[in-house]
């Protein structure tokens, strides 16, 4: 929320520098107010836990949220009840005739698939292109950051040599960017997914700019320089034991997979892990509602621009 100043406070250039949203009194008593409409794609299989981790980060600020949940309807979920996606999810038809100020597309277990062999990707793709027009800042994550760079950038995905599984530590690239304001210089983040994406193309592609990456994960968050498209490839959402049970899932099945890096103390699988990326994930979602959604969009959601971001329809 802003700070509230006098007309003509001389902090006030030097807040407005560091990016700090700072109002004058004038402004202030003039200014209208209304609940921030955010839309979330919920693509995970764990769809129940998935809803609690993006509620509880979008629910820490002062900002009233409303909250409307997308499904597909071109795809079945096998892991969550039919009773609970008809009573809780609006079809992403029907979504698709509204506006908002916000979207959040979740990651997905298709990431091994080309995205056109996805079941549901020309649902996607129509998403996806809607957003450009009738969301006014969206931040993709995992997946979906792979799907969105590939729409609008026509950046491709790579297979890596093995799962990029574990809690990594990142760099912050551009300090003064809005989406990082009050991080450290080296935070935590968890990752879990079976391709990459290049920091190189990222930073290569007109209108985006890399704002964090990692020595051992690679590129993590990006953003248009319009601040209407942001990437988040990895999941900070997750919670203490997310990667554990993900870990011991594949365990179960038999699949292929090492002990998640950096997460267990001494990487000893019998111990607790700690939590030490909660603040950061928090900070995002709160800097991206902030600066990126409420700063930002018309208060007439009719009054949407389409995003000047260069469309290249991958």
């Amino acid at each position: 929320m802003p700070v509230r100043i006098p007309e003509g406070l001389p902090a006030m250039g030097e807040l407005a520098a560091e990016n700090i949203f700072a109002m004058a009194k004038g402004r202030a008593i003039h200014q209208d107010i209304r609940p921030l409409r955010i839309a979330v794609l919920n693509l995970m299989p764990t769809k129940l836990v998935t809803e609690l981790q993006l509620l509880r980060l979008l629910g820490n600020t002062p900002l009233q949220v409303d909250v409307t949940l997308i499904r597909m309807e071109s795809h079945e979920s096998r892991n969550v009840p039919a009773e609970h996606l008809e009573a809780f999810y609006e079809p992403v038809g029907r979504v698709l005739r509204e506006r908002f100020d916000g979207l959040v597309v979740t990651g997905a277990p298709v990431e091994e698939l080309p995205f056109e062999e996805v079941d549901y990707w020309p649902e996607m793709a129509g998403l996806l292109d809607w957003s450009r027009t009738s969301v006014w800042s969206t931040l993709h994550i995992c997946w979906g950051a792979q799907a969105g760079l590939y729409r609008h950038f026509g950046i491709g995905k790579h297979k890596l040599p093995e799962k990029m599984f574990g809690l990594f530590a990142h760099r912050v690239l551009d300090a003064r960017a809005p989406l990082v304001r009050g991080f450290d210089e080296r935070f935590l983040a968890p990752h879990s997914r079976h391709t990459g994406i290049e920091a190189a193309d990222i930073e290569a592609a007109p209108g985006l700019r890399l704002l964090a990456a990692s020595d051992e994960a690679g590129a993590y968050l990006a953003a248009s320089e319009d601040g209407r498209m942001v990437f988040v490839t990895g999941h900070p959402e997750y919670d203490r034991l997310t990667l554990r049970a993900e870990y011991e899932r594949d365990r179960a099945k038999g699949l292929p997979i090492a002990v998640p890096r950096n997460y267990y103390p001494d990487d000893d699988p019998s111990r607790e892990p700690v939590m030490t990326w909660r603040s950061h994930a928090h900070l995002l979602y709160a800097n991206w509602l902030n600066y990126h959604v409420y700063q930002a969009t018309p208060f007439d959601l009719a009054r949407l621009p389409e995003t000047d971001t260069p469309f290249r329809g991958g």
